[in-house]
């Protein structure tokens, strides 16, 4: 997979947001959508290799469209400025998710604003063993590739049937149960890159396990 071409082509676009512009590049864009198809392909064997629960996931169905939905948000440019991806796509579950762009380049995982019933099940699991979900948080070489948790929306107060004293009130709080690894063009550009996802996928393995039994059983 040619990454850097790929990226050329995603500035190209940026500049020139248009159909009209896509219409006269489109063959470009499909190599460069195939390409990427090929590679996530490749990446779907080699994660199979290294986690026996994993959900085998054609690149086909693991990519994301290009074009940003304007019916919800009619602001945003017609397409977007990255190409993403989600494997290990299991049913009702969250994915492995991989971004690829010329402002944001990541991996990630876990649960976006779940719906409530999945949230409901997220906090029962907490308030239930959250000592498991910690263990995993503080863990040095977790906390070393992605930090803390996703910093987004959370409630001010307790959920409903929590106590504002309960110990793990900081998690019970959140909406977004999420991690994310950020990506350099040097990285993704790096002839060990597969590699590098495989190290960041296997670390980010208990925490989305975790998540997805909980919305699961």
């Amino acid at each position: 997979m040619d990454f850097k071409a790929l990226l050329e082509f995603l500035r190209e676009l940026d500049q020139n947001n248009s159909k009209e512009w896509m219409d006269k590049h489109r063959k470009t864009y499909h190599r460069h959508r195939d390409s990427f198809i090929h590679w996530l392909n490749q990446l779907n064997i080699r994660l199979g290799q290294v986690d026996p629960d994993y959900y085998p996931t054609s690149g086909k169905t693991a990519i994301n469209r290009i074009n940003n939905n304007l019916m919800f948000h009619p602001n945003k440019p017609v397409y977007k400025d990255h190409f993403g991806a989600g494997l290990d796509k299991a049913p009702n579950s969250g994915d492995f998710y991989i971004q690829i762009g010329i402002r944001q380049s990541l991996l990630a995982g876990g649960l976006w604003r779940p719906e409530p019933k999945r949230l409901r099940s997220v906090r029962e699991a907490i308030d239930y063993n959250g000592e498991a979900f910690m263990e995993i948080l503080d863990k040095p070489s977790f906390k070393k590739l992605f930090g803390s948790l996703y910093e987004d929306e959370k409630l001010l107060t307790a959920p409903k049937g929590y106590s504002k004293d309960h110990p793990y009130i900081d998690l019970l709080r959140n909406k977004t149960f999420a991690v994310e690894h950020q990506l350099t063009e040097d990285i993704i550009t790096d002839p060990d890159f597969d590699e590098y996802i495989v190290v960041v996928y296997q670390e980010m393995i208990p925490f989305r396990r975790y998540l997805n039994k909980a919305i699961t059983v």
